[in-house]
């Protein structure tokens, strides 16, 4: 289960509604590296890929790249506007550590690979 909050769901819309391309959605996705050891991918698509997983969230059609959806399961993706510009948080209950930057977990079952922070 993925959460995704009023301000967040607001914030994709309006990012998918400037773009001029149908069928967008929302793509997660986690990969090995980062400062801990998995990194968050976040981005807008129009492609499936072999293993994606399609979901609807909060009124939104969200991809979960092939075996992420172990690393994402109880993630809360937040949109948090802060005067001169604002972010995408992702609070995840699998994560046992974070990195500095937001970007990277180590995950409660895996280590992942960890990498030098370009931070």
């Amino acid at each position: 289960m993925i959460t995704i909050t009023e301000s967040a769901k607001e914030k994709i819309q309006e990012l998918m509604d400037s773009q001029d391309t149908p069928g967008l959605f929302l793509r997660l996705a986690v990969k090995e590296g980062g400062c801990s050891g998995f990194s968050y991918g976040m981005g807008l698509d129009d492609e499936n890929q072999e293993g994606d997983e399609a979901l609807d969230v909060n009124g939104l059609k969200v991809v979960i790249a092939g075996d992420s959806r172990k690393y994402l399961n109880g993630v809360e993706i937040d949109y948090k506007d802060m005067g001169m510009g604002g972010g995408f948080t992702i609070d995840n209950p699998n994560a046992v550590a974070t990195c500095g930057c937001g970007n990277s977990f180590r995950h409660r079952e895996e280590e992942g690979q960890v990498e030098k922070c370009d931070d």
